[in-house]
């Protein structure tokens, strides 16, 4: 039996300064066609997310002949970017809320140092689950987890989810 490299990552990004950048529907799409990409590609195994309006949290394993840190940035990069030039062609007047003063970039759109932790048993991989599935509830954006659209929450409690790039963990 061939068993996987890379232990599932629990992994989080926070928009620059916690704004509401991912509210528009326009922009969590972003994120989630990124997530199909690398699924199609074979980057990725994707388990469990949410797309809040001011960061991200997803459950994914890198393949075993992905680095797992360059997924990431991978990930974190062409996100960045494509929402980016979607500001500066659409929404000039919100572009000056993520100019930084640093010497690689003009813009920003993450926080540097996103969190990855490695879940290595199920008992975590489930709590952080119910964590992220939690997240619009206690946000106060629906009343059930499975009725938010941005998560994977239906997955696990319809056993349906319009995500195809999903996995369910067993």
């Amino acid at each position: 039996m061939n068993y996987p490299l890379h232990y599932p990552d629990f992994f989080t990004a926070t928009i620059l300064q916690w704004q509401k950048l991912l509210q528009p529907d326009e922009y969590k799409t972003i994120v989630t066609n990124s997530f199909k990409y690398l699924v199609v590609e074979k980057r990725v195994q994707i388990f469990g997310f949410v797309i809040m309006y001011n960061h991200i949290h997803v459950i994914w394993r890198a393949t075993n002949d992905q680095n797992r840190i360059k997924v990431q940035h991978a990930f974190m990069t062409y996100t960045a970017q494509t929402i980016l030039k979607d500001l500066k062609l659409h929404h000039t007047k919100v572009l000056p809320h993520f100019k930084v003063n640093a010497k690689d970039r003009t813009y920003q759109i993450w926080e540097r140092n996103p969190l990855s932790i490695e879940l290595r048993s199920n008992e975590v991989l489930f709590q952080k689950l119910q964590y992220i599935h939690q997240n619009p509830v206690r946000a106060g954006i629906c009343n059930a987890p499975e009725n938010y659209r941005f998560s994977s929450a239906s997955l696990y409690v319809n056993d349906t989810s319009e995500w195809d790039f999903l996995e369910k963990w067993e």
